[in-house]
């Protein structure tokens, strides 16, 4: 029961926030069409996340929590055969109607992530952007491991919720797209612990430590620098990827 609630609320609120996003395409206000690059250079970790995916040409692709459609075109586009999936009728549609504005072929499927409605072994890859979070990790990663072929590789960007400082942040102070559902929050290393005993491996990387600050600070030189500075940083020192903002997770079957 308590699972039902979780996932109607989660329905709820993102078909409110896909019909906000379909007026404004009624309105000309936004356009379905758009370039590879403005997805993959839209948030940091997005272009670098995507690079873990390999070649993509002749691949079966899911995109796992779909939202907007962005990246099952992004991979349709690098010949990949893709499905789409979402909780969310209204992102369901919004998916397909950009799939036809860009000119490609993306099947676009109501479905939840806890139950998937695919058959064993189908996918060669698996991307999902802020989704994991939402869910239950165990019975997501069972549905995971079992869709995936051998040798298959899921991306998931997620935000991360290790840094006690972001923590306070995102439940004390006020930023741009701070809405989310109820029962949603950022994943922490432990949440991450069912994914460890499904999988062959299970990687994280961080993204934006002092980049976080483009959150709060709308200055595109600030922004440059922080990022090519966190680059170096957390390569230096790894430890430091566990208090950035988000993560890239990567898991092989």
């Amino acid at each position: 029961m308590k699972a039902m609630l979780r996932l109607d609320a989660e329905a709820e609120f993102h078909d409110l926030q896909a019909a906000k996003r379909s007026e404004s395409f009624r309105n000309g206000q936004a356009n379905l069409k758009f370039s590879d690059q403005e997805f993959l250079d839209h948030e940091t970790w997005i272009r670098p996340a995507f690079r873990k995916l390999g070649s993509m040409k002749g691949k079966v692709a899911l995109d796992y929590g779909c939202g907007h459609g962005m990246a099952a075109i992004v991979m349709a586009r690098a010949r990949a055969q893709v499905t789409a999936f979402d909780l969310s009728a209204g992102y369901v549609r919004e998916a397909a109607a950009r799939a036809i504005a860009n000119n490609v072929s993306v099947e676009c499927i109501q479905a939840n992530a806890e139950q998937l409605p695919f058959p064993d072994a189908k996918f060669d890859i698996i991307w999902g952007n802020a989704i994991l979070h939402h869910l239950d990790m165990t019975e997501a990663g069972r549905e995971l491991i079992r869709v995936m072929r051998p040798g298959g590789v899921a991306v998931f960007c997620e935000p991360w919720g290790e840094n006690p400082l972001l923590r306070f942040a995102r439940r004390f102070l006020p930023y741009p797209g701070k809405g989310r559902t109820i029962d949603e929050r950022p994943l922490r290393r432990n949440d991450l612990d069912p994914l460890k005993s499904l999988f062959k491996s299970v990687d994280i990387q961080g993204f934006q430590l002092f980049g976080m600050v483009q959150r709060v600070w709308r200055n595109t030189n600030v922004w440059s620098s922080s990022h090519k500075f966190d680059d170096r940083l957390l390569r230096l020192a790894p430890k430091l990827n566990n208090l950035c903002r988000y993560v890239v997770v990567t898991m092989r079957k």
